[in-house]
């Protein structure tokens, strides 16, 4: 089953991200894997405030996730796995996609505010040439009707 990827965070692109790649994987009979990197500059406190964080951290993305998934499972029939990591978000998704070779497809959203797609699309974009598997870049402004039309 070739699976997914995308990336849980606080964007609002994260949204037509999520929604692109369920709707793809309902019509295609894959999955989703959704990733959730906790930043390490994030925890570099003392070491009883990290484990606060980290603790809150993971809590937040659980109920993040929960939305997420529930939604794709009963309106998509697609049962997403939630993969957590601590790190750097690109590093981490590279690595995820080197330990999974069942990932074939990376699903990131673009913002729409005036800086650039993101940093994390940036990023991932400038290196897809040496990616092993391909990008798909969602605008963030896709309206819902839109996306799920076009998947």
């Amino acid at each position: 089953m070739r699976k997914f990827l995308v990336v849980l965070d606080d964007s609002r692109e994260c949204l037509n991200a999520m929604r692109y790649a369920a709707y793809r994987a309902a019509h295609t009979g894959g999955g989703v894997v959704i990733l959730a990197v906790i930043e390490q500059e994030d925890m570099q406190h003392f070491m009883g405030v990290a484990d606060v964080m980290r603790t809150e951290a993971r809590e937040r993305i659980e109920a993040h996730y929960e939305v997420f998934a529930k939604w794709m499972r009963d309106r998509q029939g697609v049962h997403p796995s939630l993969v957590v990591r601590e790190g750097d978000t690109g590093q981490e998704i590279l690595k995820l996609v080197e330990e999974d070779p069942t990932i074939g497809i990376l699903v990131l959203g673009a913002s729409v505010e005036k800086g650039g797609p993101g940093p994390l699309v940036t990023q991932m974009t400038r290196n897809a040439g040496t990616l092993p598997i391909p990008v798909t870049v969602v605008p963030g402004d896709l309206s819902k009707e839109r996306l799920e039309a076009i998947t």
